[in-house]
């Protein structure tokens, strides 16, 4: 579905269901150098059983218009625009990595309006080693080939997504290339890991929320690790889950990441 946020295209996948912002809604925000792809299996389960869905592509990411927006406070800004244009009073918000903090951001700028939240993949701060910050601006090829490396926990693919044979690797590598490609932005994975890394504001922001709160962490996860997540858990009051997975959760752990959403959001 395509709506108009800020006077710009914004693309949102429905789930495969006409969008009815008279259903609770489900927002899910992806991270750095991904699209609205990465929810395709768990916005369809939403959207079939009784929810609206929103997977966003981000400004600035596939087809979603715009430049990308310089930090994590204006990509709050304008998600919760987006609600506003898809006539949307309420919703949860599901965020994977950098699209964690954006969540927890616009949770925190607008309480009454969000009615659950769930972080994957996440840690507060989000600090991003200098090597790859460096990497990603200036050989963005390698730094995909690194962060692929390092967000999944095993070389074979299970049997559950989305089928047999599937190479969870190579699949994630070409999705990075493909929206890195479609960015007119020198270099969209160093712009996307430098948001992560200067969000300072998670603790401050904790502080504003009223809705529940669930942590869904990987205990294999080498990107943002579980321990990573302990303070934010702790301000939070969240509930949470580690998962037998790596940093990419909706493709390693799909079934257990969906019965951990069905009762967050329940």
């Amino acid at each position: 579905m395509e709506l108009t946020v800020n006077g710009r295209r914004a693309y949102a996948y429905t789930g495969g269901k006409a969008f009815d912002p008279a259903l609770p809604c489900v927002v899910f925000i992806h991270g750095a150098l991904n699209d609205h792809s990465v929810w395709t299996l768990l916005a369809r389960w939403f959207a079939h059983h009784g929810r609206s869905v929103l997977a966003v592509d981000l400004p600035g990411h596939m087809r979603s218009s715009s430049v990308p927006l310089p930090n994590v406070a204006a990509l709050a800004d304008w998600t919760l625009a987006l609600l506003d244009a898809a006539g949307v009073r309420s919703a949860s918000l599901v965020g994977h990595s950098m699209g964690s903090l954006i969540a927890l951001e616009a949770a925190s700028k607008a309480p009454e309006r969000i009615s659950a939240l769930v972080m994957v993949g996440t840690a507060v701060p989000m600090k991003v080693s200098q090597l790859l910050l460096d990497l990603s601006r200036d050989d963005p090829p390698a730094a995909i080939d690194m962060v692929v490396a390092f967000s999944h926990s095993s070389l074979a693919a299970k049997p559950s997504y989305p089928g047999p044979g599937s190479w969870l690797r190579g699949g994630s590598r070409a999705l990075m290339h493909k929206v890195q490609a479609s960015s007119s932005h020198a270099s969209l994975f160093h712009h996307d890991f430098s948001v992560c890394n200067d969000y300072e504001r998670g603790l401050i922001a904790a502080q504003s929320l009223t809705c529940p709160v669930t942590l869904i962490l990987g205990k294999a996860d080498q990107m943002t690790q579980p321990k990573q997540a302990r303070e934010i858990a702790l301000a939070l009051k969240a509930t949470v889950h580690e998962l037998d997975a790596g940093h990419s959760l909706m493709t390693e752990a799909p079934e257990h990441l969906l019965r951990v959403l069905r009762t967050a959001l329940k």
